[in-house]
């Protein structure tokens, strides 16, 4: 089986990752991962993994490059024989649903994000994510948005929870110094307890709900910290809110916004409680099943994927998004439990997610849908 992933670029984020991780289920069993992309720093995960990287510049929104990206693929899928072709964005979902039926190839979509559109151009350009044989949703969540806004038979949709690797977010892989390592690289003192953010940096994702929730508890408590983890990709101007925010709530001290790592497991190893305190609903939410695979618990917003991956009260607190004050009595529930409830509460965490949203379900039930959808065909 020879199967193409379409992507706009490989660095990271969970599409990116997932596009990783599926190439590496299709190597495992014999089968080709091929992907179209601009590449990126995560190009040599794809190589490790078995994948061939087709460079594209598959992800331009121009309708100009319609027309030369459909061509190229089509070239591409016509070379190596592939067999299917799963588009896991918007912009590169067109070209790639056109050339997959040029070659009468099966085509496949992954709906990874909520895509909001307030026009009816917008909603027509989302639409083509869910064009797909089988349109893979990622959340309860995504799967409803899905059938609410286009309206197609809820047969063609496969819910497939993005998947955590439960050997890499294993706890058990650090030890006191190497958290204490990771800790000191961001400047913190050995015995203050984490809050940790992880995330680009962009409005949506709360970095400026999380500070200011934050400052109502840093006036009672000393020993707290808040880390930002994770790139502006040219938000400049929205890191200078940041810092302004944090000097204007006099928290400077004790926030520390911190460059996207590539060892993200350490990175939560390291930290106390994760933050996940998005304004809008998040597809899925990758960071709270990873917290809670490293024995983490874990603060949201109560939307979105969210509402699948978090038990209110037991695997941490859901609050109401963009609610400061209720984040911030969320938080201290956390911080005010007992460590032998927040051990066996977190440990019952990462259990809950090894059995429901573990990487190797989700690279299963992907391989299922190829499969099936490869069936179909030869019985058409």
């Amino acid at each position: 089986m020879n199967v193409l992933q379409v992507v706009p670029e490989l660095n990271a984020g969970g599409v990116e990752r997932t596009t990783i991780e599926i190439a590496q289920a299709l190597s495992a069993q014999g089968h080709v991962a091929h992907v179209a992309s601009l590449g990126g720093r995560m190009e040599d995960e794809l190589a490790k993994a078995g994948g061939i990287l087709h460079r594209l510049e598959i992800g331009s929104k121009n309708p100009l490059s319609l027309r030369r990206n459909t061509k190229a693929l089509i070239e591409i899928i016509r070379k190596h024989k592939i067999d299917i072709v799963h588009a896991r964005s918007r912009a590169p979902a067109w070209p790639a649903s056109a050339a997959a039926r040029a070659t009468h190839v099966p085509f496949i979509t992954t709906y990874h994000g909520i895509y909001n559109a307030r026009s009816r151009l917008k909603r027509r350009y989302n639409a083509i994510m869910a064009k797909g044989d089988i349109v893979i949703a990622n959340s309860i969540y995504t799967k409803n948005h899905i059938i609410q806004t286009h309206g197609i038979e809820e047969s063609r949709i496969r819910v497939i929870p993005r998947g955590v690797n439960m050997d890499v977010f294993d706890p058990r892989r650090f030890n006191l110094e190497d958290c204490a390592a990771r800790r000191q690289r961001w400047g913190v003192c050995e015995d203050a307890r984490v809050l940790l953010l992880p995330g680009r940096l962009t409005r949506w994702k709360g970095q400026l709900v999380a500070l200011e929730a934050f400052a109502k508890l840093a006036r009672d408590m000393d020993n707290i910290v808040l880390v930002l983890l994770g790139d502006a990709q040219g938000r400049d101007e929205y890191v200078r809110a940041l810092k302004d925010k944090a000097e204007s709530l006099n928290i400077s001290d004790k926030v520390v916004l911190a460059p996207h790592s590539r060892n993200m497991p350490l990175a939560l190893a390291a930290s106390h409680i994760v933050l996940a305190p998005s304004i809008e609903p998040e597809a899925f939410g990758r960071v709270i099943i990873e917290a809670q695979a490293m024995e983490k618990l874990v603060v949201a917003s109560a939307h979105g994927g969210a509402m699948s991956t978090m038990i209110d009260g037991f695997t941490g607190a859901l609050v109401p998004p963009g609610d400061t004050t209720a984040l911030a009595e969320g938080i201290k529930s956390v911080l005010d439990m007992p460590a032998s409830k927040y051990l066996v509460n977190a440990r019952a965490a990462r259990e809950r997610i090894g059995e429901h949203f573990s990487e190797k379900r989700m690279k299963d039930a992907t391989l299922d849908v190829y499969k099936q959808v490869l069936s179909d065909k030869r019985r058409q």
